[in-house]
């Protein structure tokens, strides 16, 4: 991962990401570790050989939690334990997500509520288990993903995309209830970033060439491109901005 700029008030920082060790979870963790920070993150697969490349590379080790985070108490349990071990949580990053596409159609009711769980019930979850803390010091920053995808009207996952949406209206409803306790909540929508899932299960040449075209800036996102934006969500250098859904995704969509 390039470090593209260095926001010092990371140095230190204890960071929490959820889907920290794969996807663009996995650059987010990367990235902070440049910066300083201290960083712990969930994911539902072993990632003890991703923890072993990061700390080989940066000389700190992330502290990684095996588990799911549609399991609330699991989550909160591994909030806790991360603040145990490096300091109360100074930036929440709630990156996971399923994405997976299903039709209207077919959507069962056990669908729609395991896909509810991991896409909007967990952010709000992770964001209640750090802005205690938060609040007590006065400062901190939850930093949601969210999508252009329910910006665009995309069909093909419409639980995915109702989640995205609520992710946003949470966001600004977040921001509201904690920003008395200096704490800023934000969201991120990326565009199309070319991870390696995506180059595996939907890059094809012509949607690829479609998507570009919609595109101001014609070229593809990549993670770095993503990263660079929540460290600076995550960094005093956006200390005025909150309740924000900040779009990268090279000028498919208009906000304002």
């Amino acid at each position: 991962m390039t470090k593209t700029a260095t926001f010092h008030d990371l140095d230190g920082a204890s960071v929490y990401i959820t889907g920290g060790g794969s996807g663009i979870g996995a650059d987010l963790t990367d990235g902070f570790l440049a910066q300083g920070a201290k960083v712990a993150f969930i994911g539902r697969s072993d990632a003890t050989g991703f923890a072993d490349q990061m700390e080989a590379k940066h000389g700190t080790r992330p502290l990684f939690f095996q588990g799911d985070i549609t399991d609330t108490n699991g989550l909160r349990d591994t909030i806790a334990a991360a603040a145990r071990a490096h300091g109360p949580i100074d930036a929440l990053v709630s990156n996971a997500a399923n994405d997976t596409r299903h039709q209207w159609q077919d959507l069962t009711p056990d669908d729609w509520d395991a896909l509810m769980a991991v896409n909007l019930k967990a952010y709000f979850f992770a964001a209640q288990a750090v802005a205690p803390a938060m609040q007590a010091r006065g400062s901190g920053a939850i930093i949601n993903f969210s999508s252009i995808s329910y910006m665009m009207g995309n069909g093909g996952y419409p639980a995915y995309t109702a989640a995205n949406g609520g992710i946003t209206a949470l966001t600004r409803s977040l921001a509201r209830e904690l920003g008395h306790n200096g704490i800023r909540v934000n969201a991120l929508a990326p565009g199309w970033v070319l991870t390696q899932k995506q180059l595996d299960k939907w890059a094809t040449p012509d949607a690829l060439a479609a998507h570009l075209d919609r595109q101001c800036l014609k070229t593809h996102l990549e993670p770095q491109d993503i990263v660079d934006a929540v460290l600076f969500l995550a960094s005093n250098t956006s200390k005025m901005m909150t309740g924000q859904c900040m779009v990268v995704d090279g000028g498919v969509v208009t906000t304002g």
